[in-house]
């Protein structure tokens, strides 16, 4: 895999160690990187199935009112 080199603020990737528990930086931040990708599919599956299941009511023939 390819390796991007980037420069951040040490208080931030300090902090980010702190929380994440995590004594090296670049495991520190790799950690933060790969859980926010990890969210963004998970909210990408759920707003799909809720996406689909709309359309599905959508799709369907509606009674005549009155």
């Amino acid at each position: 895999m390819a390796k991007v080199n980037i420069g951040l603020d040490a208080e931030l990737v300090v902090e980010v160690m702190v929380l994440a528990g995590i004594g090296s930086p670049q495991d520190a931040i790799e950690a933060v990187v790969r859980d926010y990708i990890a969210r963004g599919h998970r909210t990408e599956t759920r707003t799909e199935l809720t996406d689909r299941n709309l359309r599905e009511v959508d799709a369907k023939p509606q009674e005549p009112q009155g």
